[in-house]
């Protein structure tokens, strides 16, 4: 394997990451990549909750409709 490594990608992609990356308030971003090329970007995020918001039990009365 080579000493020296070599990093290739288009603005583009490396727009798109850090666009992510800036996104992202807590979660993961996966880059996944084939014969040397960045071919999807997956932002998971999670989505947080203080004690106080989860300490109302849920009822059919207090359900959000849509």
């Amino acid at each position: 394997m080579s000493q020296e490594l070599k990093l290739k990608a288009s603005d583009e992609v490396i727009q798109e990451i850090l666009r992510s990356i800036d996104l992202l308030r807590f979660g993961s971003i996966e880059i996944t990549v084939h014969d040397g090329r960045v071919t999807q970007i997956e932002r998971r995020e999670k989505v947080r909750f203080s004690s106080e918001a989860t300490k109302t039990k849920p009822s059919l009365q207090n359900a959000v409709h849509y």
